[in-house]
Order: C-alpha cells, then structure tokens, then sequence
C-alpha cells in the first residue's frame, strides 16, 4: 500500500518504515523478513547487528518487492470489525511509534505497527495509529460496522467531538476524518487505562523502529 506520513525519521528508520508498507504495515511479517535477511543470527533488534547490516538486509528485502501478504483484500461482506488503536512515545517528545489491532470477532486479524517520529509527542502517535488502522481498512474491506477502541481522550474530543485538536495532527486528520465519513456505521469505545489494548505492544515495537539511527 501507499506510503503513509511521519514525522522526521533517521534514513535507517525511514528505510525500515518503507519496508513496513511494502508489507501493508503488518509489523511482524515485515520485521521477519527483515530478521531473515541480517546475516548470521542477529536481526533488527539484536544488539549485535550494526547499523550497516540493518541498511543491507533492509535493501534486500525491498529488492525481492511486495509479497502476498499484506496487501490482499478481504472478503467483508456481513462483518464487523473492531479496531484498536495506540500510539507510544518515549521521552513525549522521543522516539513514536503507533499500532493497531483489527479483529473480527474477537480473533486478531491483522497486527500493524510503524514508527510515526524520531521525536514526536504521543498525541501525535496516537492520531497516527487511527490513521494507520483506518487506512489498512480501507485498502483491504468494506465492512460494515466498525467499533474504534482507542484511550486517547485528545483524539476523541477532535475527531468526534467540538476539540479544534493539535496542529501536529494535520498529517492525519482529513483522511481520518474522510474515512470515518465513508464508513456505513463507525463507533467508538474509550479505554481505560487498565483495559487492555493489544495495539500498545505494536506501538511499541514502532518506537523501538523510530529509534533506530543517529
């Protein structure tokens, strides 16, 4: 799928973020391919693996082009799905990254996870995250009823409510604004913070990725 926006990133992260669309932001395919590639038993995350040889197993893998997965659509007739939504900065402004989780009934579907800025606030993460969500939605189904669940009160009172919300939101905000619009019924459910959201751990995972480079 197409690229979707960030805040400044390293080269490095940039690089690992074009792999992630290449695999329509399905962060564990992506990060495996990547894992794959690394010579000898390091990968992305291994303390062992210089810079360099992320840039090189990162080509390689953008080299070998789109593979099948994550980029099909889905057959979505009668479904509804459930979208969660989370986005994680480290230092707020640090290292952001977003995640979201599509389920259909109850069973996870699709995982997706990107780094959003090397130093970017986590409201802005967070508006990136329901942008990444809705953007996969749109590029793979049509269902019928989605139910966002999402913790940020920030991004609610924007996007559903009378807030004017953050410039920094700017990247995100029409397309999500556009997406909800064509969606035949769109909810939403705020989390608490004890509730669980399996989308923070992707989130996560996009910080670590915004974090990579000097």
């Amino acid at each position: 799928m197409d690229q979707l926006p960030t805040d400044r990133l390293s080269p490095l992260a940039s690089r690992v973020d074009d792999v992630l669309a290449l695999y329509g932001y399905e962060i564990g395919p992506a990060i495996e391919a990547i894992d794959a590639a690394v010579a000898g038993y390091g990968g992305l995350f291994s303390p062992e693996t210089t810079d360099g040889e992320i840039r090189t197993a990162v080509e390689e893998v953008l080299a070998a082009g789109s593979p099948d997965a994550g980029n099909c659509r889905w057959d979505s007739a009668d479904i509804d799905i459930v979208l969660y939504v989370d986005g994680s900065s480290r230092g707020n402004p640090g290292p952001a990254g977003a995640g979201a989780v599509i389920q259909v009934h109850d069973g996870p579907v699709v995982q997706l996870g990107r780094p959003v800025g090397a130093r970017s606030e986590n409201n802005t993460a967070e508006y990136a995250a329901l942008h990444l969500g809705l953007e996969v939605l749109a590029a793979r189904c049509d269902p019928d009823t989605v139910e966002i669940r999402i913790d940020s009160r920030t991004v609610i009172d924007d996007i559903w409510g009378d807030s004017s919300g953050l410039a920094s939101a700017a990247p995100y905000r029409p397309t999500i604004q556009e997406r909800i619009a064509a969606l035949p019924v769109c909810e939403w459910t705020h989390l608490a913070d004890s509730d669980p959201n399996p989308a923070d751990a992707r989130a996560a995972v996009g910080s670590d990725i915004a974090a990579l480079g000097p």
